[in-house]
Protein backbone atom coordinates (compact mmCIF):
# COMPACT_ATOMS: atom_id res chain seq x y z
CA UNK A 1 0.00 0.00 0.00
CA UNK A 2 1.37 3.43 -0.94
CA UNK A 3 1.84 6.14 1.69
CA UNK A 4 -0.72 8.31 -0.10
CA UNK A 5 -3.27 5.49 0.07
CA UNK A 6 -2.56 4.97 3.78
CA UNK A 7 -3.09 8.67 4.49
CA UNK A 8 -6.34 8.67 2.53
CA UNK A 9 -7.53 5.63 4.49
CA UNK A 10 -6.86 7.34 7.83
CA UNK A 11 -8.70 10.47 6.68
CA UNK A 12 -11.66 8.31 5.62
CA UNK A 13 -11.55 6.52 8.98
CA UNK A 14 -11.72 9.85 10.78
CA UNK A 15 -14.62 11.02 8.63
CA UNK A 16 -16.45 7.75 9.21
CA UNK A 17 -16.08 7.43 12.98
CA UNK A 18 -15.32 10.82 14.61
CA UNK A 19 -17.97 13.42 15.43
CA UNK A 20 -16.49 16.94 15.24
CA UNK A 21 -17.90 19.67 17.55
CA UNK A 22 -20.16 22.49 16.34
CA UNK A 23 -20.09 21.76 12.59
CA UNK A 24 -22.05 19.76 10.04
CA UNK A 25 -20.16 16.52 9.54
CA UNK A 26 -20.45 16.00 5.79
CA UNK A 27 -17.81 17.07 3.29
CA UNK A 28 -15.15 18.15 5.76
CA UNK A 29 -11.49 17.72 4.79
CA UNK A 30 -9.46 19.27 7.61
CA UNK A 31 -5.71 18.63 7.90
CA UNK A 32 -4.74 15.49 9.82
CA UNK A 33 -2.57 17.02 12.56
CA UNK A 34 -0.01 14.53 13.86
CA UNK A 35 2.75 16.59 15.48
CA UNK A 36 3.43 19.93 17.13
CA UNK A 37 6.57 21.87 17.96
CA UNK A 38 6.67 25.34 19.50
CA UNK A 39 4.22 27.60 17.66
CA UNK A 40 3.72 25.15 14.78
CA UNK A 41 1.48 22.21 13.96
CA UNK A 42 2.35 19.60 11.32
CA UNK A 43 -0.01 17.37 9.36
CA UNK A 44 0.47 13.83 8.07
CA UNK A 45 1.65 15.13 4.71
CA UNK A 46 4.40 17.28 6.17
CA UNK A 47 2.61 20.64 5.82
CA UNK A 48 3.29 23.19 8.55
CA UNK A 49 0.78 25.57 10.16
CA UNK A 50 1.56 28.45 12.49
CA UNK A 51 -0.86 28.12 15.41
CA UNK A 52 -1.94 31.75 15.94
CA UNK A 53 -4.76 30.91 18.36
CA UNK A 54 -2.92 28.47 20.67
CA UNK A 55 -5.40 25.79 19.71
CA UNK A 56 -8.58 26.97 21.41
CA UNK A 57 -6.79 29.72 23.37
CA UNK A 58 -5.18 27.04 25.49
CA UNK A 59 -1.69 25.93 24.44
CA UNK A 60 0.09 28.79 26.19
CA UNK A 61 3.46 27.00 26.27
CA UNK A 62 3.32 25.99 22.64
CA UNK A 63 3.50 22.44 21.36
CA UNK A 64 5.97 19.75 22.39
CA UNK A 65 7.19 21.43 25.58
CA UNK A 66 9.68 18.91 26.93
CA UNK A 67 9.40 19.72 30.65
CA UNK A 68 5.63 19.20 30.68
CA UNK A 69 5.79 16.05 28.54
CA UNK A 70 8.49 14.59 30.78
CA UNK A 71 6.47 15.37 33.92
CA UNK A 72 3.45 13.55 32.50
CA UNK A 73 5.57 10.51 31.55
CA UNK A 74 7.29 10.36 34.93
CA UNK A 75 3.96 10.59 36.76
CA UNK A 76 2.42 7.88 34.58
CA UNK A 77 5.20 5.50 35.58
CA UNK A 78 4.96 6.43 39.28
CA UNK A 79 1.18 6.75 39.81
CA UNK A 80 -1.41 7.11 37.07
CA UNK A 81 -4.52 7.31 39.25
CA UNK A 82 -5.57 7.88 42.83
CA UNK A 83 -9.17 8.40 43.95
CA UNK A 84 -9.91 12.03 44.81
CA UNK A 85 -10.68 11.06 48.41
CA UNK A 86 -6.96 10.36 48.93
CA UNK A 87 -4.40 13.06 49.50
CA UNK A 88 -1.80 13.27 46.73
CA UNK A 89 1.50 15.11 46.55
CA UNK A 90 0.96 16.61 43.11
CA UNK A 91 -2.56 17.78 44.05
CA UNK A 92 -1.13 19.60 47.03
CA UNK A 93 1.63 21.20 44.95
CA UNK A 94 -0.66 22.42 42.20
CA UNK A 95 -3.36 23.71 44.54
CA UNK A 96 -0.76 25.65 46.51
CA UNK A 97 0.74 27.10 43.34
CA UNK A 98 -2.69 28.28 42.13
CA UNK A 99 -3.44 29.72 45.58
CA UNK A 100 -0.20 31.68 45.48
CA UNK A 101 -1.06 33.05 42.02
CA UNK A 102 -4.61 33.97 43.06
CA UNK A 103 -5.70 37.58 43.66
CA UNK A 104 -6.53 36.96 47.33
CA UNK A 105 -3.99 37.95 50.03
CA UNK A 106 -4.98 34.97 52.19
CA UNK A 107 -5.01 32.53 49.30
CA UNK A 108 -7.57 30.02 48.13
CA UNK A 109 -8.62 26.43 48.17
CA UNK A 110 -8.98 24.62 44.86
CA UNK A 111 -11.42 22.02 43.61
CA UNK A 112 -10.25 20.24 40.46
CA UNK A 113 -12.42 19.21 37.52
CA UNK A 114 -11.65 17.89 34.05
CA UNK A 115 -12.53 21.06 32.13
CA UNK A 116 -13.87 24.59 32.19
CA UNK A 117 -17.56 23.87 31.67
CA UNK A 118 -17.59 21.41 34.55
CA UNK A 119 -15.75 23.98 36.69
CA UNK A 120 -18.43 26.59 35.99
CA UNK A 121 -21.16 24.16 36.99
CA UNK A 122 -19.36 23.39 40.24
CA UNK A 123 -18.72 27.07 40.96
CA UNK A 124 -22.46 27.68 40.78
CA UNK A 125 -23.18 24.76 43.10
CA UNK A 126 -20.67 26.17 45.58
CA UNK A 127 -22.20 29.64 45.35
CA UNK A 128 -25.69 28.29 45.98
CA UNK A 129 -24.43 26.35 48.97
CA UNK A 130 -22.50 29.33 50.35
CA UNK A 131 -25.39 31.80 50.06
CA UNK A 132 -28.49 29.65 50.40
CA UNK A 133 -29.79 31.43 47.31
CA UNK A 134 -30.76 29.93 43.97
CA UNK A 135 -30.54 32.37 41.05
CA UNK A 136 -27.44 32.94 38.92
CA UNK A 137 -26.83 35.86 36.58
CA UNK A 138 -24.86 35.55 33.32
CA UNK A 139 -24.40 37.75 30.26
CA UNK A 140 -26.08 37.13 26.92
CA UNK A 141 -22.88 37.32 24.87
CA UNK A 142 -21.00 34.68 26.86
CA UNK A 143 -19.82 31.08 26.70
CA UNK A 144 -19.38 29.00 29.84
CA UNK A 145 -19.51 25.46 28.42
CA UNK A 146 -21.81 23.24 26.40
CA UNK A 147 -23.05 20.46 28.73
CA UNK A 148 -26.61 20.94 30.04
CA UNK A 149 -25.62 22.92 33.13
CA UNK A 150 -22.81 25.02 31.67
CA UNK A 151 -24.78 25.30 28.44
CA UNK A 152 -27.61 27.01 30.32
CA UNK A 153 -25.11 29.42 31.88
CA UNK A 154 -23.96 30.28 28.35
CA UNK A 155 -25.69 33.30 26.82
CA UNK A 156 -25.42 32.79 23.04
CA UNK A 157 -26.82 30.31 20.55
CA UNK A 158 -24.72 27.36 21.63
CA UNK A 159 -27.03 27.15 24.65
CA UNK A 160 -30.14 26.59 22.53
CA UNK A 161 -29.84 22.77 22.23
CA UNK A 162 -29.92 22.67 26.06
CA UNK A 163 -33.15 24.64 26.39
CA UNK A 164 -35.11 24.77 28.63
CA UNK A 165 -31.98 24.05 30.68
CA UNK A 166 -31.45 24.27 34.41
CA UNK A 167 -33.71 26.62 36.38
CA UNK A 168 -32.64 29.85 38.02
CA UNK A 169 -30.37 31.37 35.34
CA UNK A 170 -31.07 35.05 34.63
CA UNK A 171 -29.35 36.89 31.78
CA UNK A 172 -28.31 40.48 31.26
CA UNK A 173 -26.56 42.57 28.61
CA UNK A 174 -22.95 43.47 29.30
CA UNK A 175 -21.29 46.47 27.65
CA UNK A 176 -19.73 46.22 24.22
CA UNK A 177 -18.52 49.66 23.11
CA UNK A 178 -18.07 48.71 19.43
CA UNK A 179 -21.61 47.27 19.18
CA UNK A 180 -23.35 48.90 22.10
CA UNK A 181 -26.56 47.29 23.33
CA UNK A 182 -27.14 50.60 25.13
CA UNK A 183 -27.14 52.86 22.04
CA UNK A 184 -24.01 54.88 22.68
CA UNK A 185 -20.46 55.08 21.38
CA UNK A 186 -19.13 56.71 24.55
CA UNK A 187 -17.40 54.11 26.82
CA UNK A 188 -18.21 55.96 30.05
CA UNK A 189 -21.87 56.25 29.10
CA UNK A 190 -21.84 52.60 28.03
CA UNK A 191 -20.62 51.59 31.48
CA UNK A 192 -23.16 53.76 33.30
CA UNK A 193 -26.07 52.45 31.26
CA UNK A 194 -24.88 48.84 31.59
CA UNK A 195 -24.72 49.12 35.38
CA UNK A 196 -28.15 50.75 35.55
CA UNK A 197 -29.52 47.94 33.39
CA UNK A 198 -27.87 45.27 35.56
CA UNK A 199 -29.14 46.80 38.79
CA UNK A 200 -32.67 47.01 37.42
CA UNK A 201 -32.61 43.30 36.59
CA UNK A 202 -31.27 42.52 40.08
CA UNK A 203 -34.15 44.51 41.55
CA UNK A 204 -36.74 42.69 39.45
CA UNK A 205 -35.28 39.26 40.24
CA UNK A 206 -34.94 39.91 43.99
CA UNK A 207 -31.42 40.57 45.31
CA UNK A 208 -31.88 38.17 48.23
CA UNK A 209 -32.57 35.36 45.73
CA UNK A 210 -29.41 35.79 43.62
CA UNK A 211 -26.46 33.59 44.61
CA UNK A 212 -23.87 34.60 42.04
CA UNK A 213 -23.00 36.63 39.00
CA UNK A 214 -20.80 34.66 36.59
CA UNK A 215 -18.86 36.65 34.00
CA UNK A 216 -15.86 36.34 31.69
CA UNK A 217 -13.54 39.25 32.60
CA UNK A 218 -12.82 39.42 28.88
CA UNK A 219 -15.53 37.92 26.70
CA UNK A 220 -13.75 35.07 24.94
CA UNK A 221 -15.09 33.14 21.96
CA UNK A 222 -17.92 35.64 21.48
CA UNK A 223 -15.63 38.30 20.12
CA UNK A 224 -12.77 38.98 22.60
CA UNK A 225 -14.65 41.93 24.08
CA UNK A 226 -12.73 44.03 26.60
CA UNK A 227 -15.13 45.86 28.90
CA UNK A 228 -14.83 49.65 29.29
CA UNK A 229 -12.68 50.91 32.15
CA UNK A 230 -14.55 50.76 35.41
CA UNK A 231 -17.27 48.29 34.43
CA UNK A 232 -15.95 45.25 36.29
CA UNK A 233 -15.17 47.37 39.36
CA UNK A 234 -18.75 48.62 39.41
CA UNK A 235 -20.05 45.06 38.99
CA UNK A 236 -17.95 44.18 42.04
CA UNK A 237 -19.52 47.08 43.99
CA UNK A 238 -23.02 46.03 42.98
CA UNK A 239 -22.40 42.43 44.04
CA UNK A 240 -21.05 43.61 47.40
CA UNK A 241 -24.09 45.83 47.93
CA UNK A 242 -26.52 42.95 47.45
CA UNK A 243 -24.49 40.05 48.90
CA UNK A 244 -24.08 38.39 45.49
CA UNK A 245 -20.93 36.31 44.92
CA UNK A 246 -18.87 37.43 41.94
CA UNK A 247 -17.45 34.54 39.90
CA UNK A 248 -14.90 35.13 37.15
CA UNK A 249 -14.74 32.59 34.34
CA UNK A 250 -10.97 32.70 33.74
CA UNK A 251 -10.92 29.62 31.51
CA UNK A 252 -9.44 31.60 28.59
CA UNK A 253 -7.93 34.55 30.46
CA UNK A 254 -6.08 32.60 33.14
CA UNK A 255 -2.40 31.74 33.43
CA UNK A 256 -0.75 34.65 31.70
CA UNK A 257 -3.01 35.22 28.71
CA UNK A 258 -3.60 38.86 29.76
CA UNK A 259 -0.06 39.56 30.98
CA UNK A 260 -0.90 38.71 34.60
CA UNK A 261 -1.61 35.38 36.29
CA UNK A 262 -5.33 36.11 35.95
CA UNK A 263 -7.44 38.87 34.43
CA UNK A 264 -8.51 39.72 37.99
CA UNK A 265 -5.02 41.12 38.57
CA UNK A 266 -4.82 42.79 35.15
CA UNK A 267 -8.05 44.73 35.83
CA UNK A 268 -7.54 45.04 39.59
CA UNK A 269 -10.96 43.57 40.39
CA UNK A 270 -11.12 40.68 42.85
CA UNK A 271 -13.85 38.02 42.49
CA UNK A 272 -15.06 35.68 45.22
CA UNK A 273 -14.43 32.55 43.15
CA UNK A 274 -12.84 31.97 39.76
CA UNK A 275 -12.84 29.05 37.38
CA UNK A 276 -9.93 27.93 35.23
CA UNK A 277 -8.87 25.32 32.66
CA UNK A 278 -6.95 25.43 29.35
CA UNK A 279 -3.71 27.22 30.31
CA UNK A 280 -3.32 25.46 33.67
CA UNK A 281 -1.71 22.53 31.82
CA UNK A 282 -1.18 24.37 28.52
CA UNK A 283 -3.89 21.94 27.36
CA UNK A 284 -1.48 19.00 27.53
CA UNK A 285 -3.88 17.10 29.81
CA UNK A 286 -7.57 18.00 30.34
CA UNK A 287 -7.90 19.91 33.63
CA UNK A 288 -10.13 22.59 35.10
CA UNK A 289 -11.07 23.79 38.51
CA UNK A 290 -12.65 26.25 40.88
CA UNK A 291 -10.63 28.48 43.19
CA UNK A 292 -12.52 29.69 46.27
CA UNK A 293 -11.15 32.46 48.45
CA UNK A 294 -10.14 31.16 51.86
CA UNK A 295 -12.72 33.11 53.87
CA UNK A 296 -15.47 31.39 51.87
CA UNK A 297 -13.82 27.97 51.66
CA UNK A 298 -13.99 27.60 55.47
CA UNK A 299 -17.75 27.14 54.99
CA UNK A 300 -16.99 23.59 53.88
CA UNK A 301 -14.91 22.73 56.94
CA UNK A 302 -18.09 21.66 58.74
CA UNK A 303 -20.33 20.99 55.75
CA UNK A 304 -19.88 18.43 52.97
CA UNK A 305 -18.56 19.81 49.69
CA UNK A 306 -21.47 19.47 47.22
CA UNK A 307 -19.53 17.96 44.31
CA UNK A 308 -17.19 15.19 43.23
CA UNK A 309 -15.79 13.61 40.06
CA UNK A 310 -13.93 10.37 39.35
CA UNK A 311 -11.12 12.28 37.66
CA UNK A 312 -10.95 15.21 40.07
CA UNK A 313 -7.28 15.95 40.67
CA UNK A 314 -6.10 13.23 38.27
CA UNK A 315 -2.37 12.68 38.98
CA UNK A 316 -1.32 13.03 35.33
CA UNK A 317 -3.11 16.36 35.08
CA UNK A 318 -1.65 17.48 38.39
CA UNK A 319 1.88 16.69 37.24
CA UNK A 320 1.26 18.52 33.98
CA UNK A 321 -0.08 21.52 35.88
CA UNK A 322 2.86 21.71 38.27
CA UNK A 323 5.33 21.56 35.38
CA UNK A 324 3.34 24.11 33.36
CA UNK A 325 3.18 26.70 36.12
CA UNK A 326 6.89 26.22 36.83
CA UNK A 327 7.65 26.78 33.14
CA UNK A 328 5.60 29.99 33.04
CA UNK A 329 7.74 31.35 35.84
CA UNK A 330 11.09 30.12 34.54
CA UNK A 331 10.44 31.45 31.04
CA UNK A 332 8.85 34.71 32.30
CA UNK A 333 5.89 34.16 30.02
CA UNK A 334 3.42 36.37 31.86
CA UNK A 335 5.76 39.26 31.15
CA UNK A 336 6.13 38.04 27.57
CA UNK A 337 2.36 38.40 27.09
CA UNK A 338 2.73 42.16 27.73
CA UNK A 339 5.41 42.34 25.04
CA UNK A 340 3.18 40.40 22.65
CA UNK A 341 0.37 42.88 23.35
CA UNK A 342 2.49 45.78 22.11
CA UNK A 343 3.52 43.85 19.00
CA UNK A 344 -0.04 42.82 18.16
CA UNK A 345 -1.43 46.33 18.66
CA UNK A 346 1.13 47.84 16.29
CA UNK A 347 0.50 45.26 13.59
CA UNK A 348 -3.29 45.41 13.90
CA UNK A 349 -3.17 49.21 13.66
CA UNK A 350 -1.28 48.80 10.40
CA UNK A 351 -3.82 46.30 9.05
CA UNK A 352 -6.67 48.60 9.98
CA UNK A 353 -5.09 51.51 8.12
CA UNK A 354 -4.73 49.49 4.93
CA UNK A 355 -7.79 47.20 4.86
CA UNK A 356 -11.30 48.66 4.88
CA UNK A 357 -12.67 45.26 5.91
CA UNK A 358 -11.03 45.61 9.35
CA UNK A 359 -13.53 47.26 11.66
CA UNK A 360 -11.78 46.95 15.01
CA UNK A 361 -8.92 45.05 16.60
CA UNK A 362 -9.27 44.86 20.37
CA UNK A 363 -7.60 42.94 23.11
CA UNK A 364 -5.40 42.69 26.17
CA UNK A 365 -2.14 40.80 26.59
CA UNK A 366 -1.84 38.02 24.03
CA UNK A 367 -5.60 37.90 23.46
CA UNK A 368 -7.08 39.88 20.55
CA UNK A 369 -10.17 39.85 18.38
CA UNK A 370 -10.16 41.12 14.80
CA UNK A 371 -13.66 42.19 13.78
CA UNK A 372 -14.37 42.19 10.04
CA UNK A 373 -16.98 44.50 8.53
CA UNK A 374 -18.53 45.32 5.17
CA UNK A 375 -19.03 48.99 6.09
CA UNK A 376 -16.60 50.51 8.56
CA UNK A 377 -18.61 53.70 9.16
CA UNK A 378 -21.79 51.74 9.95
CA UNK A 379 -19.86 48.91 11.63
CA UNK A 380 -21.85 46.39 9.59
CA UNK A 381 -20.51 42.89 10.31
CA UNK A 382 -19.14 41.06 7.28
CA UNK A 383 -21.45 38.19 8.23
CA UNK A 384 -24.18 38.46 10.88
CA UNK A 385 -23.36 37.30 14.37
CA UNK A 386 -25.26 34.07 15.08
CA UNK A 387 -26.50 34.15 11.48
CA UNK A 388 -26.52 31.41 8.87
CA UNK A 389 -23.66 32.80 6.76
CA UNK A 390 -20.06 31.97 7.52
CA UNK A 391 -16.56 33.31 6.88
CA UNK A 392 -15.19 29.78 6.79
CA UNK A 393 -13.74 30.42 3.34
CA UNK A 394 -11.55 33.15 4.88
CA UNK A 395 -10.29 30.91 7.69
CA UNK A 396 -9.75 28.06 5.22
CA UNK A 397 -7.74 30.45 3.04
CA UNK A 398 -5.51 31.29 6.00
CA UNK A 399 -5.05 27.59 6.70
CA UNK A 400 -4.19 26.87 3.09
CA UNK A 401 -1.39 29.44 3.41
CA UNK A 402 -0.04 27.97 6.63
CA UNK A 403 -1.83 29.95 9.36
CA UNK A 404 -4.38 28.58 11.82
CA UNK A 405 -6.69 31.23 13.32
CA UNK A 406 -9.78 30.42 15.36
CA UNK A 407 -12.83 32.26 14.06
CA UNK A 408 -16.50 32.74 14.89
CA UNK A 409 -18.75 34.53 12.45
CA UNK A 410 -17.00 37.85 11.63
CA UNK A 411 -14.33 37.75 14.35
CA UNK A 412 -10.85 36.22 14.11
CA UNK A 413 -9.43 35.31 17.52
CA UNK A 414 -5.68 35.91 17.71
CA UNK A 415 -4.21 34.37 20.86
CA UNK A 416 -0.80 32.89 20.04
CA UNK A 417 1.26 30.66 22.32
CA UNK A 418 3.13 32.82 24.82
CA UNK A 419 6.38 31.34 23.51
CA UNK A 420 5.85 32.77 20.01
CA UNK A 421 8.84 34.66 18.63
CA UNK A 422 8.78 38.11 17.03
CA UNK A 423 9.74 36.52 13.70
CA UNK A 424 6.79 34.13 13.95
CA UNK A 425 4.45 37.05 14.64
CA UNK A 426 5.82 38.74 11.52
CA UNK A 427 5.19 35.56 9.52
CA UNK A 428 1.61 35.34 10.79
CA UNK A 429 0.83 38.94 9.89
CA UNK A 430 2.27 38.56 6.40
CA UNK A 431 -0.16 35.69 5.80
CA UNK A 432 -3.04 37.55 7.46
CA UNK A 433 -2.32 40.70 5.44
CA UNK A 434 -2.39 38.81 2.14
CA UNK A 435 -5.60 36.98 3.09
CA UNK A 436 -7.32 40.27 3.96
CA UNK A 437 -6.23 41.63 0.58
CA UNK A 438 -7.90 38.65 -1.11
CA UNK A 439 -10.98 39.11 1.06
CA UNK A 440 -11.15 42.80 0.08
CA UNK A 441 -10.99 41.99 -3.62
Amino acid sequence: MTRSKMLDDVAAMHQRHVLTPWVAQGGRTPPMIVRGEGSYLYDDRGERYLDFSAGLVAVNLGHGHRAVADAIAEQAHRLAYAAPTFANDRRAELAQAISELSPWPHGARVFFTTGGGEANEDAIKFARSLTGRHKVMTAYRSFHGSAPGAGTLTGENRRWPNDPGIPGVVRFFAPFPYRSPFHTRDPAEETARAIDHLEEIVTYEGPDRIAALLIEPIVGSNGVIVFPDGYLARVRELCDRYGILLVFDEVMTGFGRTGEPFAAQRFNVTPDLFTFAKGVTSAYVPLGGVAVRESLATHFDERPLPSGHTFSGHPLAMAAGVATLRSYEEQRLFERAREIEDLLRARFDDLQRRHRVVGEARGTGAFFGLELVSDRAQRTPLVPWQGTRSLQHFFNDLLAHGLYVLGRYNVAIVAPPLVISNAEIDEAFEILDAALERLNA
